[in-house]
């Protein structure tokens, strides 16, 4: 097994692997109708452990560095939602991504730790570049990654059987050599 880098952390925020006890909180989140809104609905508990033990436990030993963590605040340690630098389902892309709980939006919180990712993989991990997808309908979400320091290059759609039932999507992407100023 590679070892695994630090994970980033900001002054408001840090990320943790998951572990099996986050399966309520997870299922929490996964169920939410308006966190789900753009992600395809509410997602079914049996759904959520398979994401959990596949999607996420899983990955961390199959790439070390990416993964799905949470998104944790350091100043209560209260679980916020999660993060993700990891790859699109069936591609070679590397994504960063969030899913936070509604008491989280509107705080930055998305952003400042999207930015985070950005500078995790491009500096510790030495990625090229990192792309980001979201529902067309999610401009929410657009906005965030576009603050996050990601430029919109168009639409995409994917063959992996996950994306089923999705239109296009919104692509992002960021370089490493053309990185946006802080």
């Amino acid at each position: 097994m590679n070892p695994r880098p630090p994970l980033p952390v900001t002054t408001r925020l840090q990320l943790r692997e998951m572990c099996p006890a986050d399966i309520d909180w997870l299922d929490r989140l996964n169920s939410d109708a308006d966190v789900m809104r753009y992600l395809g609905g509410p997602a079914s508990r049996a759904s959520t452990e398979q994401m959990l033990s596949g999607r996420i436990l899983r990955y961390y030993d199959e790439h070390p560095g990416l993964g799905v963590w949470a998104t944790v605040e350091r100043s209560s340690g209260a679980v916020l939602g999660f993060h993700l630098l990891n790859h699109i389902r069936g591609e070679a892309y590397i994504q960063v991504g969030y899913r936070l709980f509604r008491e989280a939006w509107g705080q930055g919180y998305a952003t400042e730790m999207a930015r985070a990712l950005l500078d995790y993989g491009f500096d510790l991990l030495g990625l090229a570049q990192i792309v980001a997808i979201t529902d067309l309908g999610n401009v929410g979400s657009q906005r965030v990654l576009i603050k996050s320091g990601l430029q919109r290059r168009g639409e995409k759609s994917f063959a992996d059987p996950a994306y089923a039932g999705f239109g296009p999507l919104a692509w992002f992407e960021a370089s490493a050599e053309h990185r946006p100023p802080r």
